[in-house]
């Protein structure tokens, strides 16, 4: 039987007279991928921000390990265990890859008014959490920013495992990459998975959505309009649904009768 980490119910977000998302009810289990499919214009960036503790459902009921909450904001969901990768990544680019790791959780040794960063035991820490994820690091001391795309994304899920995520969601982790960097996003998506967390992959792309998911939610205009799960999915299916089904076969209807003339 599956463990459910996460679940909405029902959950609509509106802003004054402005319905962003309805009838939103999703289920995340433990170490699968869940992934939210959806053009832009979907709803996608309110549903993060309402998974994420930013916004407050209007209407609907939010549930973690069974458990209703009520976050207030971003912090409550990350004492929940809920950790949110947003596609700026929130890191300091001329900082180092292990001030980075612990920025706002620094480890300090000593007692009382003489204490200091214990900086050998968070580089330590930094290269043993990357390498448990699949990341042979250089070196801790190098600016993050001299990292790919793509190595970045991992350091930001491998700092979100290691400070105990139950679920890890993904702001369109691959969207500003190449075919390999995203590859290697993928690979880490995956590592997560493996160690038990729950990961909400969100993306507006189905190709790499069906490379790791076993659950799809799609989102059209604010709303659900199908659910598959990889056992009943196929990647056409998927790119058809997106698209909008319909409009997708119109489409290329109007584009094949361009090229014939």
């Amino acid at each position: 039987m599956a463990n459910t980490t996460l679940e909405l119910v029902d959950v609509e977000k509106s802003f004054g007279s402005v319905i962003a998302n309805s009838g939103i009810s999703v289920k995340v289990d433990a170490a699968t991928v869940t992934c939210i499919l959806g053009d832009n214009g979907a709803g996608k960036s309110t549903l993060i921000k309402t998974l994420s503790g930013v916004h407050k459902p209007t209407k609907g009921k939010y549930l973690v390990e069974g458990i209703e909450v009520n976050f207030n904001s971003p912090r409550d969901a990350l004492d929940a265990g809920i950790a949110t990768v947003f596609q700026d990544l929130a890191t300091i680019p001329l900082m180092s890859i292990w001030r980075n790791f612990f920025i706002g959780n620094e480890i300090e040794k000593g007692f009382g008014p003489f204490k200091w960063l214990d900086v050998k035991k968070m580089k330590d820490i930094t290269k043993q959490e990357l390498l448990a994820m699949g990341i042979d690091l250089r070196d801790p001391n190098q600016p993050i920013g001299t990292l790919s795309g793509g190595e970045r994304q991992a350091v930001a899920i491998a700092r979100a495992v290691h400070f105990g995520a139950k679920v890890l969601i993904l702001d369109e982790p691959t969207s500003a990459l190449g075919v390999r960097q995203s590859g290697i996003v993928l690979k880490y998506v995956l590592a997560a998975k493996e160690r038990g967390i729950a990961v909400i992959f969100i993306t507006h792309n189905p190709n790499h959505a069906f490379l790791v998911g076993d659950r799809f939610y799609l989102l059209n205009r604010g709303k659900l309009v199908q659910s598959m799960d990889r056992s009943n999915a196929n990647i056409d299916e998927l790119t058809k649904a997106m698209a909008g089904g319909k409009d997708l076969e119109l489409l290329t209807t109007e584009i094949e009768s361009v090229r014939k003339k």
